[in-house]
């Protein structure tokens, strides 16, 4: 083991020198202006720029994902957070840090998933899902888009155009569709695919390892975070809980108080 001081952080991302910036062994300056945001992204992630076709389908999830509304918890949470006298970074922060495996977790369980049932089937894929994880499969059904998530389909179509052009294999596009289509036979309903479901379809098929599906969720949804909150600025408002204030929890212990 080297006792090199210099090789404590050793990496491949980033090189420099005084007036010298290398990403993943490009100047800075050849990176500027030339490559866009989910490209370079691509490359700090994966050592190499992506096909223009690749960052196309790429971008598409990263656009599909980027809010959900003030419903959801971690944009409930940067508001709140806001009205609470924190910063954009600090709402940006108390959001992101609520994006784990029930919020925000779903796209990395679908792409596990899809592997489990890439190796071994569907059906014995889901079986073995619902006995070892949870009843509900990751990145199928909606509890408030019914009966279907519109981002999914689109995601899906462009999923097939780049199947058919050769940029991605179609393989785990035609595994999600079949999950899909397993679901809603033991339902005896649809159950349909969501955005989840269809992004995670993506980054299997652009070879992103599920904890990066994570992860880029979790870029993805900080644009909706970041504008939430600068909303949430320009608004104002002072401690603004989760409700307004004349609405009252249900309180369940002794002793209530009547009124």
């Amino acid at each position: 083991m080297s006792s090199d001081v210099a090789d404590w952080w050793a990496t491949e991302i980033i090189d420099m020198a005084p007036g010298q910036i290398r990403m993943r062994g490009t100047p800075i300056e050849e990176l500027i202006g030339n490559v866009s945001f989910p490209q370079m992204i691509w490359l700090m992630l994966r050592g190499e720029l992506p096909s223009p076709e690749e960052a196309g389908l790429f971008e598409a999830a990263l656009v599909a994902a980027v809010d959900h509304g003030p419903q959801a918890p971690s944009i409930a949470a940067a508001r709140m957070a806001v009205t609470c006298g924190l910063g954009l970074n600090g709402a940006m922060a108390s959001a992101v840090n609520m994006l784990d495996d029930v919020h925000g977790g779903a796209g990395e369980q679908a792409v596990e998933f899809y592997g489990w049932a890439d190796a071994g089937g569907v059906e014995a894929a889901i079986d073995r899902w619902q006995a070892e994880r949870s009843k509900y499969v990751p990145g199928f059904g909606h509890r408030f888009h019914t009966p279907d998530d519109p981002r999914a389909p689109r995601l899906m179509a462009l999923v097939a155009d780049a199947a058919a052009a050769g940029t991605v294999s179609g393989r785990f596009a035609k595994i999600g569709l079949e999950v899909q289509r397993v679901l809603g036979e033991q339902a005896g309903k649809p159950v349909p695919m969501n955005i989840d479901g269809a992004t995670a379809v993506i980054y299997a098929e652009l070879g992103f390892a599920g904890p990066l599906a994570r992860g880029l969720f979790c870029l993805s949804r900080s644009v909706g975070i970041l504008a939430h909150a600068w909303e949430q600025m320009q608004q104002g408002g002072r401690n603004k809980g989760p409700t307004p204030p004349e609405y009252r929890w249900t309180y369940t212990g002794p002793n209530p108080i009547e009124e």
